[in-house]
């Protein structure tokens, strides 16, 4: 990946959690969403925004498909904000890195929990 789309990406990540916490106020985003990561394409016409929050799985649906629906008026705020000629679409998905990271701390507690009882 190049220094250039890093860059936008960290760009679009921070303006995007700003304007999650700032300007959108819809009671089904929840309060402890985060936007974690942001994958642009190498053309800058199209980004992927994974967010991630802890809450039920209908809520994980119930978030994406707000975020969804908010993507115009967020991809409309965004060129307001940053200064690129082609401002990318936006798209978002579920980050499950905090499960999985959980999961497996929760795998290594019990595989380590048998060695402590000798």
């Amino acid at each position: 990946m190049s220094y250039r789309i890093e860059r936008v990406n960290q760009l679009i990540r921070q303006e995007i959690s700003d304007l999650l916490l700032r300007q959108i106020k819809d009671p089904r985003l929840g309060n402890f969403l985060s936007v974690n990561a942001v994958e642009t394409a190498a053309d800058l016409k199209h980004a992927k925004v994974y967010v991630s929050c802890i809450c039920t799985e209908e809520e994980k649906k119930e978030i994406i498909s707000t975020l969804e629906s908010a993507s115009g008026y967020l991809h409309k705020e965004l060129s307001k904000r940053i200064r690129m000629r082609y401002v990318p679409s936006l798209s978002f998905y579920w980050d499950n890195s905090i499960e999985r990271a959980s999961h497996i701390i929760d795998l290594i507690d019990r595989v380590s929990k048998p060695e402590e009882q000798v």
